[in-house]
Parts: structure tokens; sequence; C-alpha cells
């Protein structure tokens, strides 16, 4: 038998399989993409809107091979741009924000008459990162799909092969996996038939095996895994087309894993060498600020200080960290849809956001207090001096000191330079990281709780699907076996979602599929896991075609749930040593050796302030092994030097925006784009770590500027 007739042979076999069953719609796949397309065009992102409207300025046209290579990523991240607009978008940014430096450093030197190199060169930086930025906005939001849907690749899988294993239709084990997976892979499967639908491939395998091209640099696994599943359709053992079936989910099982752990292993270099580099250098290099800023004749400036590191230094980690994580490979993460869970609404409130704001407002006004008494009318409208001495408030052993303390120079007013005034300063991170915090957990709470309530029950469906398998093959009608899983699982989390089953079908008097899948009542509504959605719809499907059918895809389910939790918990212990290090790092490491600095940063304002309050009141005086108060004065002048009060507002801003930046690659690295763990990490990571800084801070604070107190002798 030559090639050809072998070919017409299974030709003639799948076409009678295909018409014994249903037949197969596509044009209503199709419809549900079209409406997927059009809600996408209509509710387009901020910059889509941004390219359509301020991209179109200037008309570009790119050279054929970078617009083939953008384009891919446009397609890839479904947005609805050219690449011509994505350049033009970028180009106008560069000019406009570099046309607004020279104007702004020309304005700048007209009027002060100094040339402001260093806002000028940072306004080109700046200019420079948001063309590099925007035009490569489309190969981010690539890899944010890419790692979306590669999430899913595996039940994606799972749903060919177990479909494929009772009946050898390709193209409804295709249409099954489209209806029953989530978003995005959903959507890129509803897009093979609509390609069908609209004529652009003439069969669905022809259609299928163009978008996997997508995928072959990215996820050859997955590939791999479809092609085996397409081969099935050629064998004529059934037992050698299950054996084909079964290897490719092991293929993309194996895949997944080699690729995590050569990630775990390529990543934990860079990310070690950019924690010491971009977090804990920058903040050592903060103690020598005080000092440095004194011996260069105050050319370094509080604002210098926000600008570096709150600007320029938080910028270079969140480059360099996405950098990173652009390398991540897919098949790994969580795959729950946020939007199908029943608390969506309270994740999407705004409440949580205004509570926050009306507790944290009076905070933040306390941080400003010295400022406030300095700068405007109020002390006057309430009959209060601007400063006060602490012997006046009732402190007498610290003698004259000021409570804020601000200086009169020839340049203005420079301050605050008292201890009190740090303190207070303390309240401006303090409420800042407690609005996100307070927000944050309060939308993220219940979601999380209930998604951790999912995950023991998933822990546990394993074995129950296993026994429920058994009682199919047995020859017990599914509506029982629920009943009877749901008393052998007694004292189980699984016993709740089997007995909400047997209760909807014998009370309600639903069908199996109701019973489960009822969008008012059905069990899945309570348990919203999409492994186990996953589990009861290839349950659903198997079902009809005999008990033995469904008893051997839940057995076959049921091994898969064992596999991917044992390569989870693999994964996760590969990837639990940089995790545990970055994790201390930042919310134990980096707040202390802040609140360490900021100590004393105010240990050296106290000092020179004693040593000038000394110098005004009894001449110049000598310390014992230091030399005289005018020549140590000559050497560090106060007025000069930048007010701690700075110093501790800029470190604890970063301290927070470092906390959103790692969170960020940790949920990334660990759990994929999870935008709810995000959240809820950000939420705990920065109760941890800003309090450890506000803590280290205070108390380095009190502890050094005693011991600056009493340490000096002056004869």
């Amino acid at each position: 038998m030559d090639v050809n007739e072998i070919l017409k042979k299974y030709e003639t076999n799948l076409q009678g399989k295909v018409q014994q069953g249903e037949s197969l719609d596509y044009s209503e796949m199709s419809k549900e993409y079209g409406d997927f397309i059009r809600e996408e065009m209509e509710n387009p992102s901020r910059y889509e809107h941004l390219c359509t409207s301020l991209g179109s300025v200037i008309k570009i046209k790119l050279a054929a091979k970078d617009e083939m290579k953008l384009q891919r990523q446009i397609d890839l991240a479904h947005i609805h741009v050219t690449p011509g607009q994505i350049m033009s978008l970028a180009l106008f940014s560069f000019l406009t924000l570099f046309t607004v430096g020279i104007l702004a450093s020309t304005a700048i030197y007209l009027y002060t008459q100094t040339l402001p190199i260093l806002f000028f060169f940072l306004v080109v930086i700046f200019a420079l990162f948001t063309f590099y930025f925007l035009y490569n906005m489309p190969f981010r939001l690539a890899n944010r799909w890419r790692l979306k849907a590669s999430s899913q690749m595996v039940s994606a899988v799972l749903y060919l092969v177990i479909y494929m294993k009772h009946t050898s239709n390709f193209e409804r084990a295709l249409a099954f996996a489209a209806e029953n997976l989530q978003s995005p892979l959903q959507a890129d499967f509803k897009k093979i038939f609509w390609d069908l639908e609209t004529g652009k491939y003439s069969t669905v395998k022809e259609s299928f095996d163009a978008y996997l091209e997508g995928w072959r640099d990215y996820s050859i696994e997955f590939v791999e895994s479809v092609h085996l599943i397409e081969s099935s359709l050629f064998e004529p053992s059934e037992e050698r087309r299950v054996q084909i079936l079964e290897r490719a989910l092991q293929v993309i099982l194996d895949g997944v894993y080699e690729k995590m752990l050569k990630f775990t292993h390529d990543v934990r270099s860079p990310l070690t060498n950019l924690y010491m580099l971009g977090i804990i250098l920058p903040t050592l290099g903060l103690a020598l600020l005080p000092l440095a800023s004194t011996l260069i004749g105050g050319a370094f400036q509080w604002y210098h200080v926000f600008l570096l590191f709150n600007l320029v230094i938080p910028f270079f980690v969140f480059y360099l960290t996405n950098e990173v994580m652009l390398k991540r490979p897919g098949g790994y993460g969580e795959t729950d849809l946020l939007e199908r869970n029943p608390l969506y609404p309270e994740y999407q409130s705004k409440k949580p956001f205004l509570t926050a704001f009306f507790i944290c407002l009076p905070l933040l006004i306390i941080g400003f207090l010295p400022f406030l008494f300095q700068y405007t009318p109020l002390p006057e409208y309430f009959g209060l001096q601007k400063d006060y001495t602490l012997k006046e408030m009732g402190i007498s052993f610290l003698g004259d000191m000021l409570l804020f303390d601000f200086k009169q120079t020839s340049g203005g007013v420079t301050g605050p330079f008292s201890p009190v005034a740090l303190m207070l300063s303390l309240f401006i991170p303090f409420s800042i990281a407690f609005f996100f915090s307070f927000s944050y957990k309060r939308k993220t709470r219940e979601l999380i709780l209930a998604r951790d309530e999912n995950k023991k029950l998933e822990k546990e469906f394993a074995s129950s699907l296993f026994q429920l398998g058994n009682r199919l093959g047995d020859g017990v009608p599914a509506e029982i076996a629920f009943a009877k899983i749901a008393e052998s699982n007694r004292g189980q989390v699984t016993e709740d979602f089997f007995r909400t089953v047997n209760v909807n079908i014998q009370q309600g008097g639903m069908s199996l599929e109701q019973a489960i899948f009822n969008k008012n009542r059905g069990a899945i509504v309570y348990y919203p896991s999409a492994l186990i959605s996953m589990s009861m719809k290839i349950l659903a499907e198997s079902v009809k075609k005999g008990l033995n059918v469904a008893a051997r895809s839940l057995l076959a389910i049921s091994d898969y749930i064992k596999n991917i939790q044992r390569i989870h918990e693999r994964l996760r212990d590969l990837l639990a040593e940089i995790i545990s290090d970055m994790k201390s790092n930042m919310t134990f490491l980096a707040p202390l050796l802040a609140g360490i600095v900021v100590g004393l940063a105010s240990m050296i304002a106290i000092i020179l302030n004693r040593l000038q309050t000394a110098l005004a009141v009894g001449g110049d005086q000598e310390i014992s092994g230091l030399g005289n108060i005018s020549d140590i004065l000559g050497l560090f002048d106060l007025s000069k030097m930048i007010p701690p009060y700075f110093l501790q507002v800029a470190v604890g801003i970063y301290i927070i925006q470092i906390t959103f930046i790692v969170t960020n690659t940790l949920v990334t690295i660990d759990a994929g784009d999870d935008p709810l763990k995000r959240k809820y990490d950000v939420a705990r990571y920065l109760k941890r770590g800003v309090g450890l800084y506000l803590i280290t801070a205070l108390f380095a604070l009190v502890a050094l500027g005693l011991i600056s107190l009493f340490a000096l002798r002056i004869t």
C-alpha cells in the first residue's frame, strides 16, 4: 500500500468519525471571537489611544525588516495599532521632552545666570528612556500576553488529549478546548476558527499550524505536543494512539520543567547583582551625603537627592528587573481568571482607596508640620510662634535645641535640622505605605482566602477524582457516585463540593451538568477553580460517551493532577532560594540599613548644631582630639548640609518604590502575571519592610542623638 492509499484510508476513517457525532459549527465560535475583537477595539488601552492620536502627528515609514518584527509583536500583544504609529509616538514623545528640556534650561539660565547642565542632562536621559520605553512597549505587552497564555498551555494540551482519547476527532477536540479554556488562550484558539470562517485558511489544521508558528521560538514543547496529538489521528492501533496522546502530555510537562530549571539558574546571578548595585549600594551611599554636601559647598541640594533616589535609581532598577523577567519561560503560573470570581466586585471597588485616603491625610499633614509653621500663616491664626525651644516645650534637659530649627542664610531659609522635625518626617513614608498596604489588603483579603481554600481543595481533588473514576468504572451512575464520594470524603475539603453537586441533583432536580455549572446554584460557583472546572467539564463531556469512557478520563486527569502538582513542588523548591534571598533583603536588610543611615544623618546634624551653638555662646574653643570649633565648622558648614528631614523622606519613599518593584519581580518569577497576588504581597511587604525601616530609623535617631549629645567634651 503506497502513501496516497494510506492517507486516503485514514482520511475516510476520520470523515466517518466526524459524521458520527454532531456537526461542528464554526460560525458560533467565530462570532464569539468577533465580539471579543469589537470589545477590545471599543475599549482601547491608554497606549493604543496614544498611538492612534499622537502617533499620527508624524508619518514615519519603517524598514521592512523592522516593520515585520514589530508587527509580529503587535499581533501577539493583540493591540490595534500599526508599526508606523508606534514609531511616530516614540519619536514625538522624545522631541517634545527634548524641546521642553531646552526651553526650561534656557529659562533657568536667564533667571539664575547659571547653566543647568545636570537638569538638561537628566531631561535628555529621560527623553531617550521614554523613546525606548514607548517603542518597545509592544514587546512587553506581547510578553505579558505570552505569560498569561502559556500558563494555560498545559491545560490546553490536557483538554485535547482527554477529548482525543475517547473521540479521535481533532477539530472537535480543539473546539472543546476553545470553549473551556480561559482568556487569553481561549481567544487565540477561537481565532483559529475565525481565520477558517473568514477564508484565511482552508482547514482547521492549517489554521492551527499557522498559529503554532508564533510559539515555535518561545515554547517549542507546546508545538511538539500538538504535533504528537495530530499524529495520533493516523495510528491504526488504538493502544498505540493512546500512548502517543499520553506522550504528548508528558512532553509539555517535561519541557516546562526543564525551561524553568534553566531559568532559575540563569536568573540568580543577574538579580543578585542588580539588588546589590541597585538597592544596597545606593542605600549605603546615603551615609556619605550629609557630610559630602557640606564639603562641596552646598552644590548637592536636597532636590538632587529626590531626583537621584526617587527617579533615576528606581527607573534603573525597574528597567533591569523587567529585562530579566522578559526571559521567564511560560507554561507555569497561576491560571485563575480573576474576573470570574464572585468576589471580583470587591477587588474592583474604589472604597478601600477612599477610606485609606481619609486615614492617611492627617498623618501626612503631621509630617509636613515644620513647613506649615515656617511658610504658612497658620501659626499667626492660632497665636503661635514659628518655632519653639525644647525647653519651652517642657523638655529641659535638651536645653535650647529648637523644635524645627530652620537656619537663615544669605540664600534664604534652609532646614529643618532638628531631630524632632526628623521624627515628624517619618509620618510621610508611613502615610504613603499605609495607604497602599491598607487599601490593597482590603481589596485582596477575601479573594486570597478564597484562592487558598480552592488550593486546599485542588490538593485533595486528585484522590477524589481517582475514587470517582473507580465508581464510574464499576458501573455506578455519575449522579449516584457523587453522593458516595461525599460520604467517603467526610471531614475533607472536597466533601462540600461533592455534597453540593449531590444536593443539586437530589433536591434541585438538576442534571449532572447543571448541578455543577448552573450560574446561580452550580457547585463550581462556590469553588471558582480552573482545575476543578476543567475536570468537571471533561467529566460532563465524556460521560455522554459512556461510564467507561468517563472513568478512563477521570483516572487520566487524576494522574495529570498528581504529575503537575509534583512538578510545581519541584519548581518551587528550585525557586525557593532566590525568592527567599530577595524577600529577606527587601523586608529586612535594605530597611535596616536605610534606618541606620537616617540615624547617622541626624547625629551629624546634632553634632554640628551643638558646635555652632557653643561657638556662638562661648566663643572659639578646643575639642580634645579634634581641634578648634571654628576650624571644624569652617570645614563642615551646617547651613550647606542637606537637611536630614529631606534625606529621610527620600529614603522612605525609595524603600516603598523598591518594595513595589521587587515584589512585582518575585510574583512574576513565582506565579507569572498574577495581579491579585502582586497586590496582596505588596500590602504584606510594605507592612514589614517600611515598618522595620520606621522602627529602626526612630531607634537610631534617638540612640545616636543621645550619644552625640553627651559624647562632645568642649574645653
